[in-house]
């Protein structure tokens, strides 16, 4: 194997042992019960900047649009997704696999929190066990036919991002960000990653963006003047989208009603979505 192998013989000139292997080898089995038409990675390249606030919308999006919609939480040890959506309840599982709990309005969710007895429980593994989880979600959950699956992946681009992108046959990516100059360096990565995995990114989200005063109406860039769009354009992608600050946002997540709160930040996304 060559020294500076990125384990994608596709993009790849070297002539090495593994030469032959193609990233067909690397892709997990889906589960047979399961008919997944698109998926769609969600990406930052580091924590806390909204990336499955990002990903629950997307889903909401896409689920109002009368689309079949699923959700695997690839966060395994910082998973979220199920307080956003105020899922509870325990997972069941048959001779043909595990089944997703699904939301109120019907989103399938699958999460390493769903099969913790207490969700404060901490996850204490190492990466390869990490890795084979997500692998494990997608190839032993019975998803039936999903029309878009959303993976919140973890953050940075370390094993399980990785794990990603080369076990499942992603559609492509959404990297999320905020305004700071040094959190769009770091999405810089990100993206470098993908386009080394060979993987298109459909667009970056920008959480946090602003804020909107109640009183004025004015916006106020309380984490500076946005880079997203140098960044957009250094690498030649086009949708760019922008979440503002809103305290009835952090609300709805917090009680667990995401899909009850009322946005039109992503709708530009849900079209691109459809188009793929």
């Amino acid at each position: 194997m060559a020294e500076n192998c990125n384990h994608n013989c596709d993009s790849c000139s070297a002539k090495c042992d593994s030469a032959g292997n193609t990233k067909e080898s690397f892709l997990a089995t889906p589960n047979p019960a399961s008919d997944i038409k698109k998926i769609i990675g969600v990406i930052s390249g580091k924590g806390g900047v909204g990336k499955s606030l990002v990903t629950s919308l997307l889903a909401v999006n896409m689920r109002r649009r009368g689309c079949s919609v699923a959700i695997l939480d690839g966060d395994i040890t910082g998973p979220s997704i199920p307080k956003l959506f105020g899922v509870k309840g325990e997972v069941t599982q048959d001779e043909f696999g595990l089944s997703p709990l699904e939301s109120r309005t019907g989103i399938k969710v699958m999460s390493t929190n769903l099969l913790l007895e207490n969700e404060t429980d901490p996850v204490i593994w190492r990466g390869p066990v990490i890795a084979g989880m997500v692998k494990q979600f997608y190839s032993d959950v019975v998803w039936e036919d999903v029309d878009y699956m959303f993976v919140d992946m973890p953050p940075g681009t370390g094993d399980v991002p990785l794990t990603v992108f080369q076990s499942l046959p992603l559609d492509g990516i959404i990297v999320v960000t905020s305004p700071q100059e040094l959190v769009s360096m770091i999405v810089s990565k990100a993206i470098k990653m993908a386009g080394l995995m060979n993987v298109k990114v459909i667009g970056i989200v920008e959480n946090m963006s602003y804020f909107v005063c109640p009183d004025c109406g004015a916006k106020h860039k309380i984490y500076g003047e946005s880079n997203v769009e140098k960044v957009a354009e250094e690498f030649g992608i086009d949708n760019v989208a922008y979440i503002p600050i809103d305290p009835k946002f952090a609300a709805a997540c917090d009680k667990g009603m995401i899909e009850l709160y009322e946005s039109d930040a992503l709708d530009a996304f849900g079209d691109g979505l459809e188009r793929l």
